[in-house]
């Protein structure tokens, strides 16, 4: 196997320092741009962060587009060093910033399906795939990508919603943020006895969806057990939930999983759902504890923010992923 070539041409690490001064050139923790396959290919990273700057499956307020943006330049910048397990990240953990798949505007179906070509070139090369929306219709095409990389019906699913996301249409459309778990399972990508939802809660949807949902297999963890038992221990039943027979681990979290007072920056906040802390904590034992081969952070809306509160914790959400997975890859 060749070694990784991972150059910089002449004055690209000094414009990317300068981001953290508010200059220069801005990618996901200053970390290098490598947009293109075959550069990914000869870089040879560990994780590739990439967006989805897309917003056209969103019911309510819009706005998610902005969301890769906003989570590169706007989150302060807190340091590499993960000061619980003691890692400097990057030190430990090779990631690069592969830019967006091009979503253009009122078109749907080419932003659904450059989303999938650019997950299926990171995560074909090897590479874990971490995924910044854009509203969570992306997921559908995002886990289907990775599902064709790994095996349909070999990789389960850990989702974080407020909502369950499995209506069959919204307003007719098959494509919405309300509808790609359904796709997931219908299409076979993702098994429903390997599916497992937190945080979920609220009014929507209705029993219909309740019952396909209990039809399939699906496993799900309401807001008030959470309440009840605490995050920690439904985590446990989640993970063997979620890998019982399978080999792979996808996460999805919606941001509006969090409540509006960690994370007011969203199109359907709902209010009475976790706290930043636990999230944190949840997703740092996912990557240490599964084979985690993906994650994406979904409908940050940053037009809706209130003092960078939610831009920063989905840059954090982030970050304890690649901590969890380069404490892993140091042992």
């Amino acid at each position: 196997m060749s070694e990784p070539r991972r150059e910089l041409p002449p004055g690209y690490q000094e414009q990317l320092d300068l981001g953290y001064v508010f200059g220069g050139l801005s990618t996901f923790a200053q970390r290098p741009f490598v947009p293109h396959a075959a550069q990914l290919a000869e870089w040879k990273p560990d994780v590739a962060v990439m967006g989805a700057p897309f917003d056209l499956g969103t019911t309510n307020r819009p706005g998610a587009r902005f969301g890769p943006r906003a989570v590169r330049t706007q989150a302060y910048e807190p340091g590499t060093f993960h000061l619980d397990l003691g890692i400097e990240i990057f030190e430990n953990l090779e990631v690069v910033d592969a830019g967006d798949a091009f979503c253009p505007h009122g078109r749907v179906e080419q932003s659904l399906d450059n989303v999938k070509a650019k997950v299926a070139e990171i995560v074909n090369l090897g590479i874990t795939p971490i995924v910044i929306g854009g509203d969570h219709t992306i997921t559908w095409p995002s886990a289907t990508a990775v599902a064709e990389k790994y095996g349909f019906g070999k990789v389960g699913m850990v989702h974080f919603d407020a909502h369950a996301d499995t209506a069959d249409t919204i307003d007719g459309n098959l494509a919405s943020h309300g509808t790609p778990m359904r796709r997931l399972i219908e299409s076979g990508a993702i098994s429903p006895h390997n599916f497992v939802q937190v945080g979920l809660r609220g009014y929507w949807p209705g029993q219909d969806v309740w019952d396909w949902m209990a039809a399939q297999g699906m496993k799900w963890h309401m807001m008030d057990e959470v309440h009840h038992r605490g995050l920690d221990a439904v985590m446990t039943d989640a993970i063997a939930e979620a890998m019982n027979g399978v080999d792979y681990l996808y996460v999805s979290v919606d941001i509006d999983s969090l409540d509006p007072a960690y994370a007011p920056g969203t199109g359907t906040p709902e209010p009475g759902g976790l706290t930043s802390a636990d999230l944190l904590r949840a997703l740092r034992r996912l990557a240490l504890e599964t084979p985690l081969v993906a994650f994406d952070v979904m409908e940050v809306s940053p037009p809706y923010d209130h003092s960078d509160c939610t831009v920063n914790v989905a840059h954090r959400l982030i970050m304890e992923v690649l901590a969890g997975l380069a404490w892993k890859k140091s042992r």
